[in-house]
């Protein structure tokens, strides 16, 4: 603008004060239209808040807190680095040592995690092992009862294996039933076999259940195929694999839940722990609505 515009204008102004009070009320009203105040939208009309309790839960084969790269140490303090630092609510172990001579006399693995992670734990005893006990273990940070233990039916000359069982109590009085097991890696036929005495034991569970495990087989098996029919894997759109640790070529470690008691999968991980164990430790994040 240049000021003999400027001048000419005021000038201008100062002989129309009707004139200018019209401008100021237009500039003002034109401003005024331009900023309206949002919509206020009817709090019925808004979508409804999904409020429910979200658990992390891990399934990790621990190799007897054994890492693959390291012969004959035991490392109980690597195992519960990893759970530790995976922030999980409640963990399915497979492969722990009790009081035996493999680990130690001494060392209950099982008891020994529970200590160093700060939950509470239930061992369930798959067999006796050089003096002592090889089972499972399950860890949570949650209050746990009803504690139990199904043995799974097995072929001649095979392993005992086992379904360990808890029920998990969270705050406001919601609860789990949470399994954990370990299923033979000879045959699918008798993982499948072990994978109906476990979908039968729940067959009429009223509370929503939450499966982890080692399951020795993949995702396109027999075995699989069976426990889909009932629950949901947390990697329905593929499963990253899971074993050996180093250069992980099958996924054999799963984590499933219910269908039919609205639980979602939020994310499923496997950790890149290449260290503490011979299998790679699976990691979900799941959502129980009210």
């Amino acid at each position: 603008m240049t000021p003999g515009y400027k001048l000419s204008t005021i000038n201008f102004m100062n002989k129309s004060p009707y004139l200018l009070l019209l401008v100021f009320t237009l500039l003002f009203t034109s401003c005024t239209n331009a900023q309206e105040p949002s919509e206020i939208v009817d709090s019925e009309d808004q979508p409804e808040r999904v409020d429910g309790l979200e658990l992390k839960v891990l399934s990790y084969n621990v190799h007897h807190c054994n890492p693959a790269s390291k012969p004959g140490l035991i490392d109980v303090d690597g195992i519960a680095k990893v759970i530790i630092d995976s922030k999980a609510d409640v963990v399915g172990l497979q492969e722990i040592d009790v009081n035996n001579e493999r680990s130690g006399k001494h060392l209950d693995q099982a008891k020994e995690l529970a200590r160093l992670t700060g939950m509470e734990f239930y061992f369930s005893k798959g067999i006796d092992y050089k003096g002592g006990a090889f089972g499972t273990a399950i860890l949570s940070k949650y209050p746990i009862s009803q504690m139990e233990t199904l043995y799974l039916p097995e072929e001649t000359g095979t392993e005992r294996r086992t379904l360990s069982i808890i029920t998990v109590e969270f705050p406001e009085g919601k609860k789990i039933r949470f399994g954990n097991t370990h299923l033979d890696y000879t045959s699918d036929d008798n993982a499948l076999a072990q994978a109906k005495a476990i979908t039968s034991y729940f067959e009429n569970e009223a509370l929503p259940v939450v499966l982890v495990g080692d399951f020795n087989v993949e995702a396109n098996s027999k075995t699989m195929a069976h426990l889909d029919k009932t629950y949901n894997r947390t990697c329905a759109q593929g499963c990253p694999n899971t074993f050996p640790v180093v250069k992980p070529s099958k996924a054999i470690d799963f984590i499933l839940y219910s269908s039919g008691f609205g639980i979602q999968t939020l994310f499923h991980e496997v950790i890149q722990e290449h260290y503490a164990s011979d299998h790679l430790p699976v990691l979900a994040k799941l959502r129980f609505e009210h």
